[in-house]
């Protein structure tokens, strides 16, 4: 073999403007996705995280970005009619309140708070009928359920869904929060405070939906 047939082998420097060269020609330039390419891809990446299987491969990006626009807008259209989802009675259902360690239905906490206040056991009936008070608004979807929640919390969470019962609901949560935590004595008054307060809230009807918002607050 003669000198001149060997393959020549270029140093660092030379080997870099060789392959600079070669990357600037149109050719490659062209292989590359475009930007309407790179959405089409993601939008595919989507569907198939959604959906499990991407879109069929005979689509063009054009198609592609084309539906990720219809579903965006039915999506709009949709929480337009319906508005946001609500939460799940189930589930709202199974959250103990302020303490308590099983759950009732907002029906019988006001048929034995009712039968405390009648034998005289007023710190009962006041906490159970505002117990009975927030089950009631949590089975309506008006206030979300959210364990660790303190009375306070909850009544601030019911008056933006009530505001005209703001001051009723923060003081049948003190009248709440001294009987049960700070173990002061509870009152017919107080009773009948609450008691008008939960019949006020059931009959009124709430000018914005609390269901998705977080009652939040830690536990007393």
């Amino acid at each position: 073999m003669r000198a001149g047939d060997l393959p020549l082998i270029p140093d660092g420097t030379e080997g870099r403007e060789w392959a600079e060269r070669e990357l600037a020609d149109p050719r490659y330039a062209a292989a590359e996705p475009t930007p309407l390419d790179l959405l089409a891809q993601a939008i595919n990446e989507m569907l198939e995280s959604l959906f499990g299987a991407g879109a069929p491969a005979g689509l063009g990006p054009a198609v592609l970005v084309g539906l990720a626009l219809l579903a965006i807008a039915l999506i709009v259209v949709a929480f337009a009619i319906w508005g946001r989802p609500r939460l799940s009675r189930r589930t709202a259902a199974a959250t103990p309140l302020f303490g308590e360690d099983h759950v009732r239905s907002a029906a019988d906490l006001r048929r034995e708070a009712s039968e405390r206040a009648g034998a005289g056991d007023w710190d009962a009936a006041i906490v159970l009928r505002f117990r009975a008070l927030a089950r009631s608004m949590i089975d309506r979807g008006v206030v979300a359920a959210r364990p660790g929640a303190t009375a306070q919390s909850f009544a601030r969470s019911a008056a933006r869904a009530f505001p005209a019962l703001t001051r009723p609901l923060v003081e049948t949560a003190s009248a709440f929060d001294d009987v049960r935590y700070l173990r002061r004595p509870g009152s017919r008054d107080d009773y009948e405070r609450v008691t008008a307060t939960d019949d006020a809230v059931t009959a009124a009807r709430p000018v914005s939906d609390e269901g998705a918002a977080v009652a939040s607050g830690s536990r007393s």
